[in-house]
């Protein structure tokens, strides 16, 4: 188990010091044994799901409606060129 803390820590670009490797060594030790339980599950009659809660999508249909906003918009632009804001030129060419 040091050798998978070792590569996990240098995997995370992290260091870590002795007493920390053995107690994430421990903790790796039982997150496994944990999963390794849970794999003893019978599942073959639980669908597959996403989230534990029936959720629906909150957010309103994407539908196209007109604008008559861009005319205010521009109408404040101190320089216009057609439907576009006109701004003076920062880059230089080479």
């Amino acid at each position: 188990m040091k050798m998978d803390i070792d590569r996990i820590a240098a995997l995370a670009r992290i260091k870590l010091k002795a007493e920390e490797k053995e107690k994430l060594a421990a903790d790796l030790g039982n997150i496994l044994s944990y999963v390794e339980k849970l794999s003893s599950l019978d599942t073959e009659n639980v669908p597959p799901t996403s989230h534990v809660l029936a959720i629906e999508n909150v957010f309103r249909k994407d539908v196209q409606t007109p604008q008559r906003i861009i005319e205010e918009v521009l109408a404040k632009a101190p320089e216009r060129e057609g439907d576009f804001f006109k701004v003076p030129k920062v880059v230089e060419g080479s």
